[in-house]
This record gives C-alpha cells, structure tokens and sequence, in this order.
C-alpha cells in the first residue's frame, strides 16, 4: 500500500494540531487559584488586621481581617456570569461557606467583604462588596477589577482548585 505525500502530510498535521489541543487542555486543567474573603475591620493595633488596597484605576483602602472567613475550602462552584454593564464572578459555596458568609454578612451588615485571588503569575484584591443585607442562599456575586480574560482565568483556576480539594490532593 502506497501513501501520498500529501496524505502523509496531512495526517501529521492532524496529529499535531491534537497533540496541541490536548497540551493547551491540559495547561488549562493546571491552572489553580485561591479564593480568600476577608472581613472588613477596624484598625485595632494587634496586628490581626490590616490595610489593603483595592482597585486598579479608582483604588480605595479597607481595612480588613488578615485571617479570611471564606477560601476555596469553601467553595463549590464559580463562574463567569453577565451582569449589569458587563461581567461578574459568581461564587457558589458549599454547605460550610454558605453557613459562614450568612453568620458574616448578618454580623458584619453595612461592611465591606474583599475579595482576594492569586491567579497564575498575578495576586490581587478583586473587589470589595459591601454586605448590605444577610446572605442565606451561599452565593457570592461581585464584579471584579479584572479583564473577563483574568476573570476567566480566576474561575478555571478556583474550579480546578476545589476538583483538586475534593480528591484529597490540597
């Protein structure tokens, strides 16, 4: 049986354009990130809060605890949602965090709650929102200051996470 040249050729090429899909699928199935909520306090001189800075364009300073309330231990899903005049991330907690974000957001009413990420080669504050009324249903929704790349980035990265939580790996 012969084989043409160009059979040959295009055969190569189809293997390495999957060989390529499957690499960049698998890059993408490493990708972790952390997911941190600290409360917002006020400054007591302990040394268990401190100030952070929040934003890129319009930055603003909440102090807050340094130990967060909620982490990626906490969640079961996140996403990339539409929202008014752009995108959100909306996170679903688990049994948990749900518990802990509604103790929190009764408790801590009229506070702001930041929202922390180390996503890939960037960390930073995302957002703060303020909890203005108790949240029972477990679910965290804000709109971060990032690209909806980085956004996208940041949910893959939390969703890998809690894959590699809930087989025992972290």
């Amino acid at each position: 049986m012969k084989i043409g040249f160009w059979a040959f050729n295009t055969y190569l090429l189809l293997m390495a354009a999957l060989m390529l899909g499957c690499e960049t699928a698998n890059k993408r199935k490493k990708e972790l990130s952390t997911f941190r909520v600290h409360v917002e306090t006020n400054p007591d001189g302990t040394g268990r809060n401190e100030p952070i800075r929040i934003g890129r364009t319009e930055p603003f300073m909440v102090n807050v605890e340094k130990t967060p309330f909620i982490t990626e231990y906490h969640v079961e899903t996140a996403s990339v949602v539409d929202g008014l005049g752009g995108f959100q991330i909306m996170v679903q907690l688990n049994q948990q965090g749900a518990w802990l974000l509604e103790q929190y957001s009764m408790a801590s009413r009229g506070k702001q709650a930041a929202v922390f990420s180390n996503f890939g080669e960037a960390a930073r504050w995302l957002a703060a929102p303020k909890l203005a009324r108790k949240i029972s249903d477990g679910v965290l929704v804000f709109t971060p200051d990032a690209t909806r790349e980085e956004a996208e980035r940041i949910v893959r990265g939390v969703n890998n996470m809690v894959k590699q939580i809930k087989k025992g790996n972290r």
